[in-house]
């Protein structure tokens, strides 16, 4: 039966790490991505990291994901050095309008703002953590910050309450977001598919997602690999959503990070549009209605 939901309300966004597209479409290291997520998503394979934003390495892309660029930020060094005092980013605009939002960081403890690296959490995965608005200028002890961002295991508890936020940021840690590779399987995207097998189901099956709800599921930069010898080639995007096309459908059209963010602000009608989001192209095509 079609969904009776008309509005996209609820966003996911999670970020996994460094793979190219032709890694993990076929890939028998995910068989979750390529059996259960794939068929049922709405994919953009021609998703990439900004040009502008020179690619490499990690932190760049997420705080491009924050605020439409990187702001000047070309390493992955912690909140102490990258902190930023621009207050024109999107969790600032949701606040404006009173949306709820979340960052939900796997290993986090949750009883202070997490500027350093903990267990296998880094900070660099974090963007929200990079704005001085966010932490009360990079203070551990922020209560704005310790309040946002969350340990991921609440997000299973929020799901069940019905208190997710409407902007929720995930990202798992760096055994699962298939960065690194760890015991047992030494094996990142194995590591990264078993991740998404035990989450993804637990937001499909919530009433947050169930009514206008969207998935958002993407890397943050393609690294080295055969196919891709530069390491800019694609690495695609995912969408979910009882408002999306679904059933595998494709597009080859080239977006990047840019057009996920003014994705997100026109879901949210938050203005005005950060960054590389002012002259982007939407995600709209992925979508049978929208925002």
């Amino acid at each position: 039966m079609p969904s009776a939901v008309s509005r996209l309300r609820t966003v996911f966004v999670i970020l996994l790490e460094n793979k190219v597209w032709s890694e993990l479409e076929g890939s028998a290291d995910a068989p979750y991505l390529n059996r259960e997520l794939l068929p049922r998503a709405s994919v953009a394979d021609g998703y990439r990291a900004p040009l502008e934003g020179r690619q490499h390495p990690s932190e760049p892309n997420y705080v491009w994901l924050e605020a439409g660029d990187n702001l000047g930020i070309h390493d992955d060094e912690h909140p102490a050095k990258n902190h930023r005092s621009e207050k024109e980013h999107l969790v600032t605009l949701l606040d404006a309008a009173r949306i709820s939002w979340r960052s939900y960081q796997e290993d986090i403890p949750g009883d202070r703002c997490p500027l350093e690296p903990v267990g296998m959490y880094a900070p660099k995965h974090n963007p929200m953590v990079f704005f001085d608005d966010v932490t009360d200028g990079n203070d551990p002890r922020s209560a704005r910050c310790i309040g946002h961002v969350r340990p991921l295991a609440e997000l299973e508890t929020d799901l069940a309450k019905g208190t997710t936020p409407r902007y929720a940021f995930v990202t798992p840690n760096q055994c699962n977001d298939m960065h690194t590779a760890c015991d047992p399987d030494r094996n990142p995207i194995r590591q990264g598919d078993r991740w998404l097998a035990e989450w993804m189901p637990k937001i499909f099956a919530s009433a947050a997602y169930r009514d206008g709800g969207v998935v958002f599921l993407t890397w943050d930069e393609a690294e080295v690999a055969p196919s891709c010898l530069l390491g800019d080639c694609p690495f695609g995007l995912l969408a979910f959503s009882p408002l999306a096309k679904g059933g595998g459908f494709t597009t080859h059209r080239t977006y990047d990070h840019s057009s996920l963010l003014r994705t997100v602000q026109e879901i949210f009608g938050v203005r005005p549009f950060l960054g590389h989001a002012k002259s982007a192209e939407s995600l709209a095509e992925l979508f049978t209605a929208y925002p």
